[in-house]
């Protein structure tokens, strides 16, 4: 895990509390960081809901694939025509 990555271990939250906290998490970001979620199952639905809620704005890449625990990477795309952050101007 680097230094840009949040890990969100939501097996021992409420179901109903989780998809706000991940979303919560994921709006904090900055361009190229990312969340290593920690799940204990497929969150294939919650890929689902960020390609509805925001389309393009995100990597998604399964680091871990069960049976038990689920690890999936989350990466925050930077806004196509937006500042990389870098001081070239």
């Amino acid at each position: 895990m680097s230094a840009n990555t949040t890990t969100v271990d939501v097996r021992a939250i409420a179901p109903r509390e989780r998809h706000p906290l991940i979303f919560s998490t994921f709006r904090a970001l900055l361009p190229g960081a990312a969340l290593e979620l920690v799940n204990d199952h497929d969150p294939r639905p919650l890929y689902h809901q960020f390609e509805a809620e925001s389309p393009g704005a995100f990597d998604w890449a399964y680091l871990e694939s069960g049976p038990d625990t689920w690890r999936v990477q989350i990466t925050k795309r930077a806004a196509a025509g937006t500042c990389c952050g870098g001081c070239c101007h």
